[in-house]
């Protein structure tokens, strides 16, 4: 035996498929890519889930459910988990070497969830209202808790429709008040005298003349 005469296991290897090379090969002439068409054109791909222009499958279903972006930087513990710790002074740092939350969270929230026996000190930790409660009852304090900043309300444009049809209102039932008293309303003349028709003037006075005086 050679080293030239060493090849792999008879049938361990399959020939590639040579396409385009005589119909005896049983794929020449169009290759294997049958009688025209998109797909029998060089560069003829269409992108995955296309169906022909219709709306694809994948957009005719409806969506369902939310992904936060946020889902890997915060997390959640229980208060069951504050009591495990053998620590008082609880921070996300003694939160991560402990394991109870992953290394890359960057906010922690308490809810709450079971029994909390004992007083803890919490610092940069963000607490609900309920755990809050839990907390200070068992005897434990609060440090440095995050506030959110509350956004500012926006008025939608319905609640601006309903805002100046009210006013709206309010402004016409003030004016009939006010005409059922006999007050004069603002921004109403009051009416003139009735005017001659255009074209006839009125009659002058009659004059004395000058010559005879009395």
């Amino acid at each position: 035996m050679r080293m030239n005469s060493i090849g792999p296991a008879e049938g361990s290897r399959k020939a590639r498929r040579r396409v385009g090379r005589g119909k005896g090969s049983g794929l020449g002439k169009t290759a294997g890519r049958g009688n025209k068409g998109q797909k029998a054109r060089a560069g003829g791909f269409h992108k995955v889930g296309f169906e022909g222009g219709q709306m694809p499958l994948q957009r005719r279903l409806p969506k369902r459910g939310f992904v936060s972006p946020l889902r890997d930087d915060t997390a959640e513990i229980r208060l069951s988990d504050l009591s495990k710790l053998p620590i008082d002074e609880i921070d996300i740092l003694a939160l991560k070497a402990a394991g109870i939350v992953p290394a890359a969270a960057k906010t922690v929230k308490v809810i709450r969830t079971g029994k909390l026996e004992k007083a803890v000190k919490l610092s940069g930790l963000s607490v609900t209202k309920g755990a809050r409660a839990a907390i200070e009852a068992a005897g434990g304090t609060l440090a440095n808790v995050p506030v959110r900043a509350e956004k500012p309300k926006v008025e939608k444009a319905w609640e601006k429709n309903v805002a100046a049809a009210a006013a709206a209102k309010a402004h016409k039932s003030a004016k009939t008040e006010k005409s059922e008293k006999g007050e004069k309303p603002k921004g109403e003349k009051p009416p003139k005298g009735e005017k001659p028709p255009k074209g006839e003037k009125a009659p002058k006075a009659e004059t004395v003349p000058k010559g005879d005086n009395a």
